[in-house]
């Protein structure tokens, strides 16, 4: 089972698993500020969730490619969306601050 290291804690999960489900489920804060009331829930189309991986994911489809390169995302920044992510190994995420998660500054990893 893939282990996911997030905001200091280590989860598990099954191998395929979408990581803003299994992030949301253990308690992890994966927007921020007004983000957690104002997200689209998991259709990949606001980009509140975004968030850096290193490890083991599924490859970026249209939808989040489209998000991504959209303001203030920026397709250059190694970000992804946690909506649209499926977990294949272990990972480490971190959040970046920004209402998107956009800056360069870490919120938490």
């Amino acid at each position: 089972m893939p282990q996911i290291t997030a905001q200091g804690k280590t989860i598990e999960c099954e191998s395929g698993a979408n990581l803003r489900q299994v992030l949301l489920k253990n308690g992890i804060d994966l927007y921020n500020g007004g983000s957690t009331v104002i997200n689209c829930h998991g259709l990949g189309t606001c980009g509140t969730c975004s968030v850096e991986i290193e490890g083991e994911v599924s490859p970026m489809e249209w939808r989040e490619k489209t998000r991504l390169s959209l303001p203030p995302h920026n397709p250059e920044k190694s970000r992804r969306l946690a909506c649209q992510v499926r977990v294949l190994g272990d990972i480490r995420v971190t959040k970046h601050s920004g209402f998107w998660g956009q800056d360069d500054a870490i919120q938490w990893e």
